[in-house]
């Protein structure tokens, strides 16, 4: 076996990593690194079945089980950026096994916890974890496949597992909850870390930035430090309301925290991100479609969840079982869209995606409370398909527009557009079924005349109205289970289209900003050479150890 040579094309500088023969080994790669994000992204949403049963055993507060799910996101959001540009410096092979073995130990501590405060704690450890595997699969992909319609292929296969891992995350901790206790959510974990682990060692190659920069404390800290508050800002503000002074506070602070780094990365002769990279419309237009896709994903999975189970009656592990199909529509479809994009082009596959993504939102903002699972199959399966057509050729064109050197940092950036986006998701349309259904549903609670407590309870969730219900006389209990039903699928309904609105604008960012047809890759330029070649012509530009690789 040849050492790793270092291969100089007009794409800028790649490591070119050892792997002869036919090129089974780097498929073998592939299904590491997917192994390796299957077990971080499945641990956004597995935990959601179990929470009921915190509350009975670990005696867990309201407050407390939402620190238990969000501690997870905000540190694994937080860190993105910067765990991504330290791979790149240290070596991604490194990074990926680390992350394994920090999100494996938080999954074990995780499994015996023996108070809410513990738990919060070692979530937090696997969000630490977990940002650094993100990064690192994706960076380690982009410098395995070096052929540009093999990667674009890859790419597809990795986008799929991303969305299965959300999607299966309820029904895989239905299934445990049911045979096992409430810590097996967590120890399922630690198998396939130790698989993965293995797996690594045996067929990863590393690679790194082969002049790497010196480190920018200061820019790690403002990215830290921004994109945790406006994280937590976001994920606060359905919960504490939009005007609550915490919450304008942290999503000022985290903004202005933010145009900080922005201002210290632009200036700066070592950025860890550089803000040239946005000037490209092929990065900056595809960086806005993923974080518009999952708005889409993470919204349309909570409100769909929330149907099922309100209104539809649905068993938590039923709801994830019939929500399964969107897993299988967007694993089929990211692949197959890396093949549409290479004979169509990125930009019309991408805007095809979110009109598909609006259309199926579109067929949600129908349902009724006498729907049935039918039409919500349809939509779920329209919107899946979009979502995988938009989610693959989109983080290509991410990747694609980075030298592979920053493949690490380039990465972190498409995490974080995807955690970002999710939470807004997330936040946004659960604000807006909450406002909805509260003042829809006041008219018919100020017409019961009950008392504060009640009045308050059947205002805050359907079920909490439809608890309310059972107390009242016959009349009255139908009149207000039919009026809260009503206003919360209003409420949904007002969300979706919300949500088609976003896809849609997403595609008209698309088809504004990504270009129809990137020139083939021997002929394009690519922006890192660009950008080398701009700083080193300033005086002082950058040598080895100053500014970007050479």
């Amino acid at each position: 076996m040849t050492p790793p040579t270092l291969n100089r094309s007009r794409r800028g500088p790649r490591v070119s990593l050892p792997l002869p023969g036919d090129g089974s080994r780097e498929w073998a790669v592939l299904a590491v690194l997917c192994l390796s994000l299957l077990v971080v992204s499945l641990d956004t949403t597995i935990l959601n079945v179990a929470l009921p049963t915190l509350v009975r055993d670990l005696h867990a507060s309201d407050s407390q089980l939402q620190w238990i799910v969000d501690g997870y996101t905000v540190v694994f959001g937080g860190l993105l950026i910067t765990f991504g540009s330290l791979g790149d410096r240290a070596g991604r092979r490194g990074a990926l096994a680390l992350g394994l073995v920090v999100f494996g130990a938080g999954s074990a501590l995780s499994a015996f916890a023996a108070s809410p405060d513990q738990l919060i704690g070692f979530r937090c450890v696997m969000g630490a974890g977990g940002a650094f595997v993100m990064p690192a699969t994706l960076s380690i992909l982009t410098n395995t496949f070096t052929d540009a319609t093999q990667r674009a292929r890859a790419i597809g296969i990795w986008s799929g597992t991303s969305g299965l891992g959300v999607a299966i995350g309820p029904i895989a901790g239905g299934w445990l909850l049911a045979h096992f206790w409430w810590g097996s959510v967590f120890l399922v974990n630690a198998p396939i870390v130790g698989v993965g682990l293995v797996a690594i060692a045996l067929l990863v190659p590393t690679s790194k930035d082969p002049q790497a920069r010196r480190p920018d404390p200061v820019g790690t800290l403002l990215s830290i430090a921004g994109l945790s508050t406006l994280l937590w800002g976001i994920i606060e503000a359905p919960v504490d309301g939009w005007a609550d002074p915490l919450v304008i506070g942290a999503l000022c602070g985290g903004a202005v925290v933010l145009v900080a780094f922005v201002a210290w990365e632009a200036r700066s002769s070592h950025p860890m991100f550089r803000m040239d990279f946005f000037s490209n419309p092929r990065f900056s237009g595809a960086s806005v479609s993923v974080s518009l896709v999952f708005f889409a994903l993470f919204g349309a999975m909570f409100l769909l969840t929330q149907f099922l189970q309100s209104v539809l009656s649905y068993t938590p592990v039923q709801a994830g079982l019939r929500l399964a199909p969107v897993a299988l529509a967007l694993a089929v479809a990211a692949p197959a869209a890396s093949l549409l994009a290479e004979k169509l082009g990125t930009k019309v596959v991408v805007v095809a995606g979110l009109c598909t993504v609006g259309a199926g939102l579109g067929l949600a903002s129908g349902f009724s409370a006498r729907s049935g699972y039918s039409p919500v199959l349809i939509a779920i399966l329209v919107a899946g398909l979009g979502m995988g057509l938009t989610i693959s050729p989109a983080t290509e064109a991410i990747m694609g527009s980075l030298p592979p050197t920053e493949s690490g940092v380039g990465s972190a950036m498409n995490g974080t557009n995807i955690q970002v986006g999710g939470a807004l998701g997330v936040a946004v349309l659960g604000s807006i079924l909450n406002s909805h259904y509260r003042s829809h549903l006041a008219p018919t609670l100020t017409g019961l005349h009950l008392p504060p407590v009640l009045a308050h309870a059947a205002s805050s969730s359907l079920g909490g109205a439809l608890a309310v219900a059972q107390q009242l006389p016959a009349p009255a209990t139908a009149g207000l289970s039919g009026a809260a039903k009503v206003a919360f699928v209003g409420g949904v309904n007002t969300a979706d289209l919300v949500g088609m609105a976003v896809a849609l604008a997403g595609a008209a960012v698309a088809l504004a900003f990504l270009p129809a047809r990137p020139r083939p890759h021997h002929a394009q330029p690519h922006l890192g050479d660009q950008v080398v070649a701009a700083h080193r012509a300033q005086p002082g530009g950058a040598g080895p150890g100053r500014g970007t690789a050479a």
